[in-house]
């Protein structure tokens, strides 16, 4: 096995699992999304992701931190934390976010990423009048997207001309400190999405499923053509829920399954704005679960032995790098770090 990375994803929406609980009250601020990364930072969490909306999915009436401010102000704040901002190609021009992004990759002194994700949602498109293509035609435009800001990455200058975008003798400076450019995630469960993966991306991150479906992801995404000297690498979202005992676990997890089931008017909410084209949620009906992304589906729900011989196979299967999800979060994050990260150490071979 090679050594995970540890991820917590900011709740940039609110909660993971149940939105609203007596536990933890909804909070979406940039002050608690802030405190929450610096205290992973210090818990030895390797990297952060900011998702991206322009409102929340499940309530116009729900707050929503914006991402790339967000992501500026958290690089200035930590020191040693990746900070991977979500990026949806339809919102900004290639160039813009290219520059966008060496900017915070200066700010954070070369930890800095992006997630590019084609989108799903609907409304935000449709209510801001965005051009919203076809499921397979978004993923073209995301490839041709990303070219271009690979292309600006570099230093040299660029001309370009493709179907979506032109660039007429252009070079970024200052250049990036990210060698030999800020790494590239990508998520989304489609075959265009692995065929970009595979092809540009740095990082395929899996939604949270069973470890043979995983297994069988990569296996997918590792057969396909790629245009990049370095191997694809992978990452696996989760919702964590470790105890001293499998009982524990299960208990808590039938507890956040019935206070979830309380905000099913939100689920519908998302649900009546996903593209239907969009292939993960068609995981995410045949493995119901608490939490966003896949949550508990991946498994990570047990004894504190359970869970790390869980995230031990994972590792053994592929899986990089490890970006989850906590409720109550401070509290769970910190078991996390407690109990799980020195029990996987210790499964691993010296």
């Amino acid at each position: 096995m090679s050594k995970p990375r540890y991820g917590i994803w900011a709740p940039v929406g609110g909660n993971f699992g149940p939105l609203d609980t007596q536990e933890e009250p909804i909070d979406a601020s940039y002050e608690r999304s802030r405190s929450l990364i610096l205290e992973a930072e210090r818990l030895g969490y390797a990297t952060t992701l900011v998702a991206q909306h322009i409102a929340n999915p499940r309530s116009l009436e729900l707050e929503q931190l914006e991402t790339w401010t967000a992501s500026a102000a958290l690089a200035e704040a930590t020191e040693k934390i990746e900070i991977i901002a979500a990026i949806k190609p339809l919102l900004f021009h290639p160039a813009v976010l290219a520059k966008m992004a060496l900017g915070i990759d200066t700010i954070s002194r070369g930890r800095f990423a992006i997630n590019l994700i084609s989108a799903w949602f609907r409304p935000e498109m449709e209510r801001t009048n965005i051009p919203f293509p076809s499921h397979d035609e978004r993923y073209r435009y995301s490839g041709e997207w990303l070219r271009v800001v690979r292309a600006l990455w570099s230093g040299e200058r660029v001309n370009f001309e493709g179907e979506y975008f032109k660039i007429t003798d252009l070079s970024l400076r200052p250049t990036s400190i990210a060698k030999p450019y800020p790494p590239i995630y990508l998520g989304g469960a489609s075959d265009p999405a692995q065929i970009l993966a595979a092809e540009q991306a740095d990082i395929y991150f899996i939604n949270g499923q069973p470890i043979e479906d995983v297994r069988q992801v990569i296996k997918q995404v590792l057969s396909r053509p790629r245009s990049l000297p370095q191997p694809v690498r992978f990452g696996l979202s989760a919702f964590v829920i470790a105890r001293p005992t499998d009982a524990e676990a299960q208990e808590e997890l039938q507890r956040l399954t019935e206070l979830q089931k309380k905000e099913e008017h939100l689920k519908l909410s998302v649900a009546k704005g996903v593209d239907p084209d969009a292939v993960m949620f068609r995981l995410f009906a045949k493995n119901p679960a608490v939490g966003g992304n896949g949550g508990t589906a991946a498994g990570l729900v047990g004894s504190y032995d359970t869970v790390a011989s869980r995230v031990a196979a994972f590792v053994d299967a592929g899986i990089d790098t490890f970006m989850l999800q906590f409720n109550p979060f401070a509290r769970e994050m910190t078991r996390f770090a407690e109990e799980i990260m020195p029990r996987v150490r210790h499964l691993q071979p010296v």
